[in-house]
């Protein structure tokens, strides 16, 4: 079935993360040029962050997490649903492999995006491996038969890490981000609990924390600005040409082999940003 769409076409996108506010760090940018096209993208946290914090945690926690999600949820303009795991003990069961077909086959996705399964927190790596279990069950009718099945699979998608073994992240897809950057940094911003407090703490850089809003705005975008590597930079020039060299920040993605494996002409359809609408 052909993955290539008219410009009247809505596109559906859901992005999987372990936690409230890792969807957003990994794929806020792209999410927001879909949105801004008139797509319709949601963001799954399969835990609700009850444990993310050196100060809060539990049910407290949980709390201030969910809200901070549906407030980045508004400024990225993506639906936001948080489920409630508790957090670092997401574990691939069953129960949580049938949540996760239900939400893809609820969305209707044509897009489906996820961590690759090898990362420093088992919950990233969890939720890696629950994604890649979902990849063929959601078009098998009689696996989760509340929710009907979907007619096609959906392109899998990795987000972009670091990771090098047991292999490096290879972006086979490369979206220029540099126009909704500082608007992608204001949206992150509203995981105040995470970006301002949790992990400046983690790395002994919690009293560099400005107080005002302006200052954390700068203080957020210095920390999340990197130029894109030699592999994603290679993966720009093949969709942006030689307007490649002048890109500062991008996201890249790497095909799963477990869903519709799609040619040039559907990834191009699939991701209209790449055609320059």
């Amino acid at each position: 079935m052909s993955l290539v769409f008219s410009q009247s076409e809505k596109i559906n996108v859901i992005v999987f993360g372990a936690h409230p506010d890792d969807c957003d760090n990994d794929v806020g940018g792209t999410a927001i040029l879909f949105s801004k096209m008139g797509h319709n993208v949601k963001f799954v946290s399969l835990t609700n962050g009850d444990a993310g914090h050196h100060e809060k945690g539990g049910g407290e926690l949980a709390k201030i997490r969910m809200a901070e999600a549906a407030e980045a949820g508004k400024r990225f303009g993506v639906d936001y649903l948080v489920l409630d795991n508790h957090d670092g003990e997401l574990m691939p069961t069953l129960e949580n492999r049938l949540k996760v077909i239900r939400e893809i086959r609820k969305w209707n996705a044509d897009i489906v995006i996820a961590p690759r399964p090898n990362d420093y927190h088992p919950d990233h790596r969890y939720t890696g491996v629950l994604v890649q279990d979902a990849a063929y069950m959601v078009i098998v009718p009689n696996v989760a038969p509340d929710v009907p099945p979907l007619k096609k699979n959906p392109v899998f998608l990795y987000s972009e890490d670091g990771f090098q073994k047991p292999s490096p992240f290879e972006p086979d897809i490369a979206v220029n981000i540099d126009g909704v950057f500082d608007q992608k940094i204001y949206a992150m911003a509203a995981h105040e609990s995470q970006f301002f407090e949790w992990l400046p703490w983690t790395s002994g850089n919690l009293g560099n924390v400005p107080k005002g809003e302006k200052e954390r705005l700068k203080f957020l975008a210095d920390w999340r600005t990197y130029a894109p590597n030699k592999a994603t930079h290679a993966s720009l020039r093949k969709w942006y040409g030689e307007k490649a060299d002048n890109i500062a920040h991008a996201e890249g993605f790497e095909i799963c082999e477990y869903g519709k494996q799609p040619s040039d002409e559907e990834i191009i359809g699939l991701f209209p940003m790449l055609r320059g609408e």
